[in-house]
């Protein structure tokens, strides 16, 4: 029998099926729905972490915020009222200050960071890493072991700090037991530890910025200040966004690093507390569990707002 060959031009249909799918053809709704269960298999242990161990609790906290606690146990149901206690307790806006206080002397060290690891990205740099690793030590180590060093270096009688500053005919305070000076101590500590991981972010930022645009703007005439003004920072917003996020929701958290340099005694800790320091009083000292309930709830929103605010401004200066 004869056969009749396909026109010019054309060329014979590939038939549907499985053999279209190895040609590259797009794959049948019957494979789609047997690969969709991978994901589910993948994400749903991790999803079901969170849930249980950062949904539920803070379900839980909400409920407890609404309830009052018996010193041996049991609630019952107090509505609002621990709210309309809380924001009307004068301790909260204390707390609520120093906590703000922390966290704007914290982020100074923000461009402190920007500026070191632009100065760690030099071409031609030696030790570059093992000054990384220098800076980054102090992230890493137990908040505990870190107070017992700056109490040292904080002592106003022997102390390396007022040691230095009397060399120069200026008589330091003794910081970690005098109102004010205390609270910005820790805050000292805290950016200390924290430029660590600011400069390892930051760097790994500036090793994104193509080297072509320095050497445009060098050969525009503009020097290495004009260079990091225009050049470095513009493309870095995006890793100082990042760096900015983390410390002010770390700050927002103080407690451990508050409570190891100044000490459970100290006369000047009810006066430099923290919004997390005031829930552990409540909660842990003072046993009102639905009371700490609604300072941890209030300290969650807060940390809420914060956030989506930065995220709102943050399309003003961030250069994508």
């Amino acid at each position: 029998m004869a056969t009749v060959s396909p026109p010019l031009g054309s060329s014979p249909r590939a038939p549907r099926g499985r053999a279209g799918r190895a040609g590259g053809g797009a794959p049948s709704e019957e494979g789609r729905g047997r690969d969709g269960l991978w994901p589910v298999l993948f994400v749903g242990p991790l999803l079901l972490g969170v849930a249980v161990f950062y949904f539920w609790p803070i379900l839980q906290t909400a409920f407890y915020s609404l309830t009052d606690w018996g010193a041996f146990g049991g609630w019952t149901f107090a509505g609002i009222q621990n709210y309309l206690e809380l924001f009307a307790d004068p301790a909260l806006y204390l707390s609520l200050g120093n906590t703000l206080l922390y966290t704007a002397i914290v982020l100074l060290g923000i461009p402190l960071a920007v500026y070191l690891a632009s100065l760690l990205n030099l071409p031609g740099l030696r030790f570059a890493a093992l000054y990384r690793v220098l800076f980054f030590l102090p992230y890493v180590a137990m908040p505990t072991a870190v107070a017992m060093v700056w109490r040292v270096i904080f002592n106003g009688d022997f102390g390396l700090l007022n040691y230095g500053l009397g060399l120069v005919g200026i008589e330091g305070p003794y910081w970690i037991s005098t109102p004010g000076a205390a609270l910005v101590a820790v805050a000292i500590v805290g950016l200390w530890s924290s430029l660590g991981f600011s400069m390892i972010v930051l760097a790994a930022g500036l090793k994104n910025i193509p080297p072509e645009l320095y050497e445009a703007a060098e050969l525009d005439g503009a020097t290495r200040w004009r260079q990091f003004r225009s050049v470095t920072v513009p493309l870095l917003t995006p890793s100082i966004f990042f760096v900015t996020i983390v410390t002010v929701i770390s700050s927002f958290q103080l407690f451990d690093l508050l409570y190891a340099i100044l000490g459970s005694s100290n006369p000047v800790l009810p006066r430099s507390m923290s919004l997390v320091y005031f829930f552990y009083r409540e909660g842990f000292v003072s046993n009102d569990k639905g009371y700490a309930a609604a300072i941890a709830m209030f300290v969650f929103l807060i940390i809420g707002l914060v956030t989506a605010l930065q995220f709102r401004l943050q399309k003003r200066w961030v250069q994508a």
